[in-house]
């Protein structure tokens, strides 16, 4: 796969999945690129829409089914929001995969963490899948979930599908509850109070806002989990995804190569800078 080409994709099938936020289906047109095109959970794809840009986009599906590459996006710019708009069968362009991944292979054997905010769970929905299609390789999954409002719950299906897996446990909680919510109430720092955690065999994955990642990560260290068990994605303003154009600069770091996932002693320091 050549980094700097787009391939034409299809469009295969488009679903809502709340308010602004839908996932697409996506097929490579051509056979030779389709065989070829191989990612890990965490990275992502920059999807075009022709005439109008380019946006980073992480690829929600299992690594094991090229064929159909899914993508969660939520309509806030311009770009994505001409993209959810596009009809059942369009083409756009696809390039990629960039940027690191999720360490499945030092979380062999481990609890396995996974704490999220808002359309955050989407760069840890395939590694979800990846684990519970294989978990007899990992220990106990634990997928923590917090949203603003009930009606910012995506993936609303999966979750209750896989707290049905064995070993698997599944919280939420909302910020602002509507009548009808039946799970906990505040952030997700909040659900730390009532869950274990091995914190001798644990490994944590952590997406979402940064804001809620800087206080995730510092009750998860006060708990006793090691800064170098601690993984986050992070999702600054991404352009090249080759690290030439400098937008998602942090520090000495290129958010689109040397992420999107950091372990958390590398990035805690500059997890501190807002971005611009």
């Amino acid at each position: 796969m050549n980094p700097y080409l787009p391939h034409l994709a299809r469009i295969t099938d488009r679903r809502h999945e709340a308010r602004d936020v839908y996932s697409l289906q996506l097929r490579l047109e051509d056979r030779d690129v389709r065989n070829a095109y191989a990612f890990r959970p965490g990275q992502f794809n920059m999807l075009y829409v022709f005439g109008v840009g380019e946006i980073p986009i992480s690829v929600a599906s299992d690594p094991d089914e090229p064929e159909s590459l899914c993508h969660t996006v939520r309509a806030v710019g311009h770009v994505s929001r001409k993209l959810v708009e596009l009809p059942k069968q369009s083409q756009i362009g696809l390039r990629g995969p960039y940027g690191s991944s999720w360490p499945l292979e030092d979380a062999r054997g481990k609890d396995v963490i996974i704490v999220t905010g808002g359309l955050g769970c989407a760069p840890a929905i395939s590694t979800i899948d990846y684990i519970l299609r294989r978990h007899e390789n990992y220990g106990t999954l634990k997928i923590l979930h917090g949203v603003k409002t009930p009606k910012d719950l995506v993936y609303r299906q999966r979750f209750q599908s896989w707290a049905r897996f064995p070993r698997t446990e599944v919280y939420l909680t909302s910020d602002e509850p509507n009548a009808k919510w039946q799970h906990p109430v505040g952030m997700v720092t909040e659900l730390f109070r009532s869950v274990k955690f091995n914190v001798d065999n644990s490994i944590v994955m952590m997406c979402g806002p940064e804001r809620m990642m800087r206080n995730a990560g510092g009750v998860l260290l006060e708990r006793g989990i090691p800064a170098d068990r601690i993984y986050v994605a992070m999702e600054r303003n991404m352009k090249c995804a080759l690290g030439f154009c400098g937008h998602c600069q942090l520090g000495a770091e290129f958010v689109c190569k040397d992420g999107p996932v950091f372990r958390y002693d590398r990035i805690q320091r500059l997890l501190a800078i807002n971005e611009a």
